[in-house]
């Protein structure tokens, strides 16, 4: 069965990592001169050679944000059902090793965190849990969006990976998108990162979007966790991952997600620090490479950050975001996956937006725009 491993495995991060470095001023310009760029473009791109010319990168991507999606951005909201999980991961709040109180919400807590949302105005909603399949198994997860979707009119899991016949039961519920990030694409690295659980299986999540596309999901959202391995790099694989499954499921949209490490309990510190123009530079190269790829920003990032960002290349963006179960209106002290850095609210957020010039999507994209 041909999947994106294939693909992947004929490729060597060093060498990979070499070639963007190895990139020259000659090939930024003739990246940015490109009509149509391909990902030999978008490793210049993303090069140190590119460095210099951010600024013009930015407006590019700022052109080409306005040309496919207008002045309007999309707001959307992470609930967090559960933070319950059979992993480690060095790097997460929710690990097993963590010695925190867990929880998973009620259906009556959940209605409870819904109408706080509601009351802010948000049509599109992102639910969150830990991995943890006896805990918030399909059918938890199932019985979830049952219960919320009539509500919204997009909902979207960050879960941990499923089987394809699992994937189409939540679509046949309502299940609109799925985020499903690497977290590195450096094989030995994302071990070191994930000594035990299923998310170990390096190769079984690789492979997820994949069963996505083959499931008919409407939207895949991709992403790496930058911090844990050479942003450049994991950008190029990315965007590899990205360009492969548009070719096999060119029906399903994608989005492309940028978190960087955040403090969390038990703390990891970045292996490689990407800056600030750093992740700017990689935003806009992702924009340059494709036009009509959905690129998130979440409250990970600064306000300051943010409010410089949403005009060159982002399309949607999350507010008021808290990152524990119930920690909307159900119990707001409890312990957050990581720290948010963005604390706004979501009317002041908004407001922001519209001193921006632009203007607030609160359903999805497709929807909005047919």
């Amino acid at each position: 069965m041909n999947t994106f491993q294939n693909l992947f495995d004929t490729y060597n991060w060093d060498e990979t990592l070499q070639s963007i470095f190895n990139k020259t001023e000659n090939d930024v310009l003739s990246a940015l001169a490109a009509t149509k760029r391909d990902l030999e473009d978008f490793k210049a791109l993303l090069s140190p050679a590119a460095k210099p010319f951010i600024e013009q990168m930015a407006q590019q991507s700022r052109m080409l944000t306005k040309k496919r999606f207008g002045n309007t951005i999309q707001m959307y909201a992470p609930m967090y059902l559960s933070n319950e999980c059979q992993n480690i991961c060095t790097y997460c709040g929710f690990s097993m090793t963590n010695k925190i109180p867990r929880r998973t919400l009620t259906d009556a807590e959940i209605l409870k965190e819904v109408a706080f949302l509601k009351e802010k105005g948000y049509d599109h909603i992102l639910l969150v849990t830990g991995e943890a399949n006896k805990t918030v198994g399909v059918p938890y997860i199932k019985n979830a969006i049952q219960l919320i979707r009539s509500h919204f009119s997009n909902i979207t899991i960050e879960v941990q990976p499923l089987d394809q016949d699992e994937y189409e039961l939540l679509v046949e519920n309502g299940l609109y998108a799925v985020l499903v990030y690497q977290e590195t694409y450096h094989r030995n690295e994302y071990k070191k990162h994930h000594p035990k659980g299923r998310k170990s299986n390096f190769d079984y999540r690789l492979d997820t979007p994949d069963r996505l596309g083959k499931a008919g999901i409407h939207k895949i959202g991709l992403g790496a966790l930058f911090g844990l391995e050479d942003w450049r790099a994991d950008s190029f694989f990315t965007a590899l991952h990205l360009k492969y499954l548009q070719k096999n499921y060119w029906k399903t949209k994608y989005s492309i997600s940028f978190p960087r490490l955040r403090p969390h309990s038990g703390g990891l510190e970045p292996k490689v620090e990407m800056t600030d123009a750093d992740l700017v530079q990689t935003i806009c190269a992702f924009r340059l490479l494709d036009e009509d790829v959905e690129l998130s920003m979440s409250t990970r990032e600064s306000e300051i950050f943010r409010n410089n960002i949403v005009n060159l290349g982002i399309t949607s963006i999350s507010a008021e975001s808290k990152t524990n179960p119930g920690g909307y209106a159900v119990e707001p002290q409890s312990l957050e996956q990581f720290e948010i850095s963005d604390e706004r609210s979501t009317e002041d957020v908004v407001a922001m937006l519209k001193t921006q010039g632009l203007e607030v999507v609160w359903k999805d994209w497709e929807q909005f725009s047919h």
